[in-house]
């Protein structure tokens, strides 16, 4: 959370001339309620099911830039069908950057705890060795815009004519 997926998965599909889908818009409309809503009243085990059928449905219906959940990756299912079906891309930033980009958000639902910080510090330390399995990494910079990302990420995908040759 907080890595620029939704923004700069927008400026890169722009920028290639694709669709851009987002997992977490997709679950949002067909439950007719926020992420939020659906972690508090369906818990997180029920969010990551219907998270990987639509991933899964995305990936085969679709082409595109497909943006996840920060927590879709975790799960063997999602990275098998995201690699198989295309490319997986880790915009990797550090906790500070991070924080800095969410700590005034209230729409994060694993962050609404007592010490937020903390908690995003703990994630990222999970989380992180299992976002080292991306296919590709591209790095975040305070100073990079979401333009200067999405030309990162371009850059990144160029050692993949296989995918790039699929999108156009």
């Amino acid at each position: 959370m907080g890595s620029g997926k939704t923004a700069v998965g927008s400026a890169l599909a722009r920028m290639l001339h694709v669709p851009f889908l987002d997992s977490d818009t997709e679950i949002t409309r067909a439950a007719n309620m926020s992420i939020a809503e659906i972690f508090e009243r369906d818990g997180e085990a029920f969010f990551r099911g219907k998270e990987t059928q639509v991933i899964t449905r995305l990936l085969e219906t679709q082409r595109g830039i497909l943006s996840t959940g920060g927590g879709a990756f975790l799960a063997a299912r999602n990275r098998e069908v995201i690699s198989a079906k295309g490319v997986a891309v880790w915009l990797r930033a550090d906790t500070d950057l991070l924080w800095a980009r969410v700590r005034h958000k209230n729409t994060r639902p694993l962050l609404r705890t007592p010490n937020p910080y903390a908690t995003l510090k703990s994630l990222c330390e999970e989380r992180n060795p299992i976002y080292g399995l991306a296919d590709l990494v591209v790095d975040a910079h305070a100073e990079y815009s979401i333009d200067d990302m999405a030309e990162q990420v371009v850059k990144a995908l160029q050692t993949r004519p296989d995918v790039l040759e699929a999108a156009e």
